[in-house]
């Protein structure tokens, strides 16, 4: 059994409706979902802090109804 690669090893994407000036960021990982099947989701300020894991369908969704 292989060890999946730590979620820094990737490349994460800040929300283009986070603030230029550090607040409220929200950023992704978009290719962990090829590798794990899950998205996940943090607080780009916070970048060793927890980390939401949801399905690429539910990430799918939250982006369609922020970007109204």
């Amino acid at each position: 059994m292989s060890t999946p690669p730590a979620l820094s090893a990737f490349e994460w994407v800040k929300s283009s409706y986070s603030n230029p000036d550090g607040g409220a960021c929200v950023e992704w990982a978009p290719g962990v979902a090829a590798v794990t099947g899950v998205v996940p989701v943090r607080d780009s300020k916070v970048t060793d802090g927890p980390t939401l894991a949801v399905s690429p369908d539910a990430w799918e969704a939250l982006v369609r109804h922020v970007g109204r």
